[in-house]
């Protein structure tokens, strides 16, 4: 098994990678009132020791009363948060590591009375929590206007304490989804709408973004088909919906596209191998993240096991030689080893036991 192609150096505008690694966004809730101590610190240096080419943080809350639903999230403003990750970007940094953070709005995916503002309202498009179920009333054009700055002021403030680039949570039923997805946005404005209106929002947060931090500063954009609780969800039913719904964004300023899944091998849509990430970089040119169920050696679906220990990473060496995506995001395989990537490359494949969900 030649594993050489995860160990080649990757450019994308000003982001250098030494390899195709990078470390999947995963909640952790370990920041204290919203501050990332040494602790945090530590474990991404570790991760960055081991190998891993980019890191990509736990979500991380914008300025906004109700951007996250736990008091241990941390914070993306706030004198004491951006020390704590001024902190760990010197850290992976020491390490020779790269590292962005995941910038974060729950939405409707945040209950009343959830901390660390018990008083806080959720806010979505129309109101609406994920199973379009009413919850608060739709969004103002004014809350609409601060969401949006409050996204480019994390993003200028990122890039003023050294972060590498920046990634959207576009992805997994959270606010930015939330007006991506027809079940919670039903507004008639410019916000909601076909497939591509749906996408006015996102497009406002990266060209605002964009004009905070310039033109050379990465922005990774994570999306995915599926919603929490919603597996089955799906935006793009056909390659022309994806194409419509993804050319705005990429318009907009995105440079690196994430897109999550959970298998990676899945084919996204009928006639085709290529998964979303592959579909992705075919129509719209920009390098591309692929992501699910890396470095795990079994799925239980229905309570049966299909191991699938040989031809784990087999699968993902042949669609990178066919170029079908730029770059590999690694979750629990690293949350577990954070020396994965050097054993990878030292030519052994650790492979973690892990139930799926079906």
């Amino acid at each position: 098994m030649n594993t050489n192609l995860l160990f080649t150096p990757f450019q994308a505008g000003s982001l250098s990678l030494p390899n195709r690694i990078v470390m999947a966004p995963m909640t952790r809730a370990f920041s204290p009132e919203g501050v990332a101590g040494p602790d945090v610190a530590a474990y991404y240096r570790r991760r960055a020791e081991g190998g891993v080419g980019l890191i990509i943080t736990e979500g991380t809350a914008i300025n906004h009363p109700a951007a996250v639903s736990h008091p241990s999230i941390p914070n993306i403003h706030g004198e004491a948060a951006l020390e704590g990750w001024e902190n760990v970007v010197k850290e992976v940094h020491a390490a020779g590591g790269k590292i962005v953070p995941q910038l974060w709005h729950v939405g409707m995916a945040r209950s009343i009375g959830d901390l660390p503002n018990a008083n806080a309202l959720p806010i979505g498009p129309s109101g609406l929590n994920l199973a379009g179920e009413p919850v608060t009333e739709p969004m103002t054009k004014q809350q609409i206007d601060g969401i949006v700055a409050a996204f480019a002021r994390a993003a200028k403030d990122a890039q003023k304490i050294g972060f590498d680039g920046i990634e959207l949570h576009g992805a997994h039923g959270y606010l930015i989804d939330q007006f991506f997805w027809e079940k919670t946005n039903r507004r008639t404005d410019e916000y909601g709408g076909d497939l591509e209106a749906r996408t006015t929002f996102a497009v406002e947060i990266i060209d605002a973004c964009r004009r905070a931090v310039g033109p050379d500063f990465p922005i990774i954009l994570r999306f995915s088909q599926w919603k929490s609780g919603d597996y089955t969800a799906k935006l793009a039913r056909t390659p022309d919906e994806l194409a419509r719904f993804l050319t705005p964004l990429s318009n907009a300023g995105v440079d690196i596209f994430h897109c999550s899944t959970r298998r990676f091998w899945l084919p996204e849509f009928e006639g085709s191998e290529l998964n979303l990430a592959g579909w992705t970089k075919r129509i719209t040119g920009k390098p591309v993240i692929t992501v699910g169920s890396v470095g795990l050696n079994s799925e239980f679906t229905g309570g049966a096991a299909e191991h699938h220990d040989e031809d784990n990473l087999d699968r993902l060496l042949d669609r990178l030689e066919k170029s079908e995506f730029d770059l590999v995001a690694v979750g629990r395989a690293l949350l577990s080893d954070p020396e994965w990537p050097a054993k990878v490359e030292g030519g052994s494949f650790p492979l973690l036991p892990q139930r799926l969900r079906h």
